[in-house]
């Protein structure tokens, strides 16, 4: 106390304030369960696909092993290695789509360390792309005399494929367009697979192939339903 009866500031104590409890942010409700995590992932598959230009690439170019993969009469090992290389583009792609999302998330202004973050994480993608690129080329050199000896089998994949591949590109592309066409490009896709599976040689691979086609549905069909979801709002045209 100093003179005159005051108190001294220094002298004072002032507790310090209880540290408030963390509160989890208010997550959207998620049902447990398998089937529930797995409707989440093929969601963000989902999402991933239509959201990301060059993941819609990745899908093309999976669309176009998986018609080779069935035309042509490849060996286990062959088999293996392609899907392999499929299944590693795919992840690396969603995972580097997650990355970008979480650093922007992060980070609200231009940060050096976010830039390299996203680049190194594209860059991961780009060389397990060009991986199996490469990988690609060795088997089809590798099985050149396969090749040769199914000439009219490859000719048949070529004639039946490339109508698939627009069909299932018309279904990859962005930007408003009515449902019905939507609809056309996806009976089309079915259409020119059911026609493919009839002299297939690899069940596989032809799964595969259908499963890009119902991805690339589920892409179109979720812009669908967002542009249906802005009309709807207040203002919307």
């Amino acid at each position: 106390m100093l003179p005159g009866g005051t108190l001294d500031p220094e002298s004072m104590t002032v507790p310090a304030p209880a540290p408030s409890p963390l509160r989890r942010p208010p997550y959207p409700p998620r049902r447990p369960g398998f089937w529930s995590s797995a409707l989440h992932a093929w969601n963000g598959l989902v999402h991933t696909v239509e959201y990301q230009p060059n993941m819609r690439i990745h899908v093309l170019a999976a669309l176009l092993v998986g018609l080779v993969g069935s035309g042509i009469p490849l060996g286990l090992a062959e088999r293996v290695t392609l899907i392999f290389c499929v299944l590693l583009v795919f992840f690396a792609e969603i995972l580097n789509s997650a990355l970008e999302a979480l650093v922007d998330l992060a980070t609200r202004e231009f940060d050096e360390k976010a830039r390299v973050t996203k680049d190194a994480a594209a860059a991961a993608v780009l060389v397990l792309s060009i991986g199996s690129v490469v990988i690609f080329a060795a088997l089809l050199v590798h099985n050149w005399s396969t090749v040769i000896a199914h000439t009219g089998r490859i000719q048949r994949q070529v004639v039946l494929g490339i109508p698939l591949t627009v069909c299932t590109a018309l279904l990859l592309r962005p930007g408003p367009r009515a449902p019905a066409q939507d609809l056309l490009a996806f009976l089309g896709a079915l259409l020119f697979f059911a026609l493919l599976t009839l002299r297939s040689t690899s069940s596989v691979f032809s799964a595969m192939t259908l499963g890009l086609i119902v991805l690339a549905g589920a892409s179109a069909l979720d812009r669908q339903r967002a542009a249906g979801g802005q009309k709807k709002r207040p203002g919307g045209t």
